[in-house]
């Protein structure tokens, strides 16, 4: 790509028609009436309406919101298949009037203008000129990319060619796998069962995720997004034999598959989820905070097999589960959106490494300035 191409398309060009199919849009955190800091990339997966309302005082934009009312009444905005967003940037367009509406339609307060500005809906005029908003709307496809555009007034056209569209898995007109590595026998069995007699002897402890908190990294425990314990393994002779098979085994595999060599090893591990405590990890990306930021590869291997439920699964690619075998595991880049499923029978025994290069050691040096003190010993090991 050439630095021409790269250069914004002119700011006279009306919002709608700056993104064309197949642009990916801008990711964005802000606030919903039920999250303060909503990620706007943990929706992919399904089709989402993006609209840009500005303010209910605009008679178009009132009726783009009806229009998305009726909608979610119609159930084409269900959150599975389907949903959508209404940014306001009008403190007074507060609740009841236009409030979230669960499941399926959420509202984007945009009181600083921040989204509405990323996606040009507001423009800042210069001198002597007002500056303007240019209500419009957006469907996007499961990879948060562009399937058409409209002005406001035409956001019911756009709900007619949601209601068209195929199930999120097939929007490709295919199903499409996700881009991983599934590679069995990378831990022989006789290992796997050490593993797990370690974490049954020494037992675990919860286990959160990492959150960017007012500019700091920091752990967080929230039973409803990640149920899991984890052991972190002490022991350096166990470390060595597990990264000298992760070395040998694997680290040339993912060369081969991504042209990425990897050096290092952050976390070593025994993970644990237990059907009893209904163990599971909601969707989410394993890179999205400054101390996190160096992660490039994430790997799940799987230490035993006698359990049901559990397995990994990436919502941006359709529905299709990834199970590997005990012993094997399955690699992805951690800006993928992934989830670990419910394990509903047994116990699911894990090893969940990630791996980063030199260049990424760097980052991490630099990101261990963010980390918050809540998350300094989870950052320690990963």
């Amino acid at each position: 790509m050439s630095d021409a191409e790269a250069l914004p398309r002119p700011s006279r060009i009306p919002p709608f028609e700056r993104f064309r199919p197949g642009d990916p849009v801008p990711v964005f955190r802000a606030a919903t009436d039920g999250n303060p800091r909503y990620a706007f990339d943990s929706v992919a997966g399904r089709y989402v309406l993006l609209a840009f309302l500005g303010s209910r005082a605009h008679p178009a934009s009132a009726a783009g919101w009806e229009v998305l009312r009726r909608a979610r009444s119609a159930g084409l905005l269900d959150d599975a298949r389907a949903c959508a967003f209404a940014v306001t940037a009008d403190p007074g367009d507060a609740a009841p009037a236009m409030a979230d509406a669960l499941p399926g339609l959420r509202v984007i307060r945009d009181h600083d203008l921040a989204v509405s500005r990323a996606y040009a809906a507001f423009v800042a005029a210069p001198a002597g000129e007002r500056p303007g908003y240019a209500p419009f709307a957006l469907l996007l496809d499961p990879l948060l990319r562009v399937l058409d555009s409209a002005p406001i007034a035409e956001i019911g056209r756009l709900v007619g060619v949601l209601e068209g569209l195929p199930a999120p898995g097939l929007h490709a007109g295919m199903e499409v796998p996700a881009p991983v590595l599934v590679l069995p026998r990378v831990l022989e069995p006789e290992f796997c069962r050490d593993l797990v007699a370690l974490y049954d002897r020494l037992g675990g402890n919860e286990s959160g995720f990492m959150r960017e908190v007012g500019g700091r990294t920091v752990a967080m425990l929230d039973a409803h997004h990640k149920r899991r314990k984890d052991l972190i393994i002490g022991d350096e002779g166990v470390r060595a034999a597990l990264r000298e098979r992760l070395t040998r085994r694997l680290v040339p595999e993912i060369h081969r598959a991504f042209q990425f060599r990897a050096t290092r090893i952050e976390r070593y591990i025994v993970a644990c989820y237990d059907a009893a405590d209904g163990g599971h990890f909601r969707a989410h990306r394993d890179n999205t905070t400054r101390g996190t930021a160096h992660r490039r590869f994430a790997v799940s291997i799987n230490l035993n097999d006698d359990f049901d439920g559990g397995d990994l699964w990436f919502p941006e690619f359709g529905t299709r589960r990834y199970r590997p075998p005990m012993g094997g595991a399955v690699v992805f880049s951690c800006s993928l959106l992934h989830e670990a499923g419910r394990v509903t029978r047994g116990v699911r025994y894990a090893t969940l490494p990630f791996l980063y290069d030199e260049a990424a050691a760097k980052v991490r040096e630099e990101g261990r300035r963010f980390i918050g003190a809540a998350g300094e010993e989870a950052a320690a090991e990963g």
